[in-house]
């Protein structure tokens, strides 16, 4: 994977039919989603526990625990409240439909459906969610990236940034106050097949502060102890 491609919107496919998995995989990404794969319910809590995706295309039967037993689950709790959920099932009844949103679901998907179909509702579905996914500038405090550029900014310096502070910076852009592990860093930043030390993310975060935190200004990457690191103005107490 390249550490290009996870910059962009990430989605987990909840799907236990083999087939299915490829094709929505091999759709979503060429329509400029990531994506990761969970086969039964177990599973795709783990995952959206340990990843945090943008978007969960969630098959409403499945092994172990229901796509509407996820939805409900989700819902429930605090961190996942906000995460944008398409369940995708066979069941096309009205009184199935109304279920399905009733448990917290943003869309509803009937199967079999035209793989143009669903990209225009996953695009749709994250627009509403995340509508930083549409834009050409990502800001935070006096903190400006234009995407088109590739320039950053703070108040009115230019910021010189390498290949890996940029993406770095833009990913915590994308999320600021969430507070990110090494690890996830590296999965997100570098790729999840990359074989780095997280001790790595240090190192980049050290010169990210350097470039960025000009005299004067507040620091806006906040260590977490035991944890990782966050996008947000460090204030004193």
């Amino acid at each position: 994977m390249s550490s290009a491609s996870s910059l962009k919107p990430s989605v987990l496919i909840v799907e236990d039919e083999a087939a299915l998995v490829e094709l929505l995989s091999y759709n979503l990404e060429k329509n400029g989603f990531r994506t990761s794969i969970a086969r039964d319910g177990e599973e795709a809590i783990l995952a959206i526990a340990e990843t945090k995706p943008d978007l969960v295309l969630l098959d409403w039967m499945l092994p172990y625990v229901s796509g509407i037993e996820i939805c409900r689950r989700l819902r429930r709790d605090p961190e996942t409240r906000e995460l944008p959920i398409i369940l995708l099932t066979a069941r096309g009844e009205e009184g199935d439909r109304i279920r399905g949103l009733d448990s917290g679901a943003d869309d509803y998907i009937v199967k079999p459906f035209s793989p143009s179909e669903l990209i225009a509702r996953v695009k749709a579905v994250i627009r509403r969610a995340r509508p930083i996914f549409d834009k050409d500038a990502l800001s935070y405090a006096d903190i400006v990236m234009d995407l088109a550029s590739h320039r950053v900014s703070r108040g009115d310096q230019s910021i010189k940034l390498g290949p890996t502070e940029f993406r770095l910076l833009r990913f915590l852009l994308e999320r600021p106050g969430r507070v990110f592990e090494r690890e996830q860093l590296l999965d997100h930043v570098w790729g999840q097949d990359a074989d780095i030390e997280p001790r790595t993310v240090d190192v980049h975060i050290r010169r990210l502060r350097m470039a960025i935190n000009l005299p004067g200004s507040p620091n806006v990457i906040r260590t977490v102890r035991s944890a990782g690191y966050a996008l947000e103005v460090e204030t004193d107490h």
